[in-house]
């Protein structure tokens, strides 16, 4: 092979990789080259590279270890880096098209299948992978339902072993890592969503029963918990709006209407007098109550709060206490 970038994997993982990720015989982390030199090349040429310069190809596809071993011996290896060694390439020349592969790069998990044979490559001089293993269907880095597997939603647990110094290493939280893959769900996970569920239903209830002056309360409560702060008194100062707040630490501006009842027309409206101002960043239309169901324009600067989408808000805010105490 003149160059790892020649190998370009399908673009849609096999249905077979599924009936692997059930029952993988071994899961293996590698590290593809030295700080992750190869990883670029290696995942657009769906391989796995390998290194141990000094180490022939030939014995190890032989499985003739004990002159691999010598060999390692001959590289300046200690005793205990003759037995890391002699792992880590019969990891990569024994286990066989069942093994899971993963590694980490660009912020993401990457994991494949890879085909059983291991494949020398020419020693150019250079510092290279001097074998490879072909995937059998490219690099993977999202779940078999499609969920990007971005390394800030994954468990430390998992991730630390990208901390791993040498090349190749069992991963512990097996189980973990291939519900993370397979797009399954931890059954406590599940549990919790459906009791977080309720919670917003329940909550969404409270709300709408909340005196105006309380829901008025509420309100500013979320937003000063969110880092806004006021610069005019709720209801009061603006005639186009309720609410006129900065926020320090993004330097924005959002004006806040409060309904307990609205229609679409009412919305229209206040969007409209948010426009012909042009004085803030940020829009935000809060009702417990809608008379029917209203819409903004798809926009990261307009915000609908309504039903369970406010009553999230307010749990998030961590108001379950304040509700619960103006509700009994």
């Amino acid at each position: 092979m003149d160059s790892v970038t020649q190998l370009v994997p399908r673009s849609a993982p096999d249905p077979i990789l599924a009936a692997k990720l059930a029952h993988p015989s071994a899961v293996r982390y590698i590290k593809l080259g030295k700080g992750g030199a190869w990883t670029a090349d290696a995942i657009a040429g769906g391989i796995i590279p390998f290194g141990f310069r000094k180490i022939a190809h030939a014995p190890c596809v032989a499985g003739d270890w004990e002159r691999v071993a010598q060999e390692l011996k001959a590289a300046g290896r200690t005793k205990s880096g003759v037995t890391q060694g002699l792992r880590e390439l019969r990891d990569f020349y024994d286990l066989g098209d069942n093994c899971l592969w993963i590694t980490f790069a660009d912020g993401h998990l990457w994991w494949a299948f890879a085909e059983a044979e291991v494949l020398p490559n020419a020693d150019d001089g250079a510092d290279g992978p001097r074998r490879f293993r072909r995937t059998v269907d490219g690099w993977h880095r999202h779940s078999l339902t499609g969920d990007l597997l971005a390394v800030r939603s994954l468990s430390s647990a998992l991730t630390r072993v990208a901390g791993y110094r040498m090349t190749i290493c069992a991963v512990e939280r097996e189980d973990y890592l291939l519900r993370r893959i397979r797009g399954e769900e931890e059954p406590l996970v599940t549990e919790m969503r459906a009791l977080r569920s309720q919670m917003e239903t329940a909550a969404a209830r409270m709300i709408a029963g909340l005196d105006w002056r309380d829901f008025e309360i509420m309100v500013e409560l979320i937003f000063t918990r969110g880092g806004w702060q006021r610069q005019s008194a709720l209801g009061t100062g603006e005639v186009d709006i309720d609410l006129l707040l900065d926020n320090p630490t993004t330097n924005e501006t959002a004006w806040v209407q409060v309904k307990s009842s609205a229609s679409q027309a009412t919305l229209d409206d206040y969007l409209e007098r948010f426009h012909r101002d042009g004085s803030a960043q940020r829009f935000y239309f809060i009702c417990h109550s809608p008379k029917e169901n209203l819409s903004l324009p798809p926009s990261s600067q307009l915000h609908l709060w309504a039903g369970i989408e406010l009553a999230h808000s307010a749990l998030a805010a961590g108001l379950l206490d304040w509700l619960i105490e103006r509700t009994r």
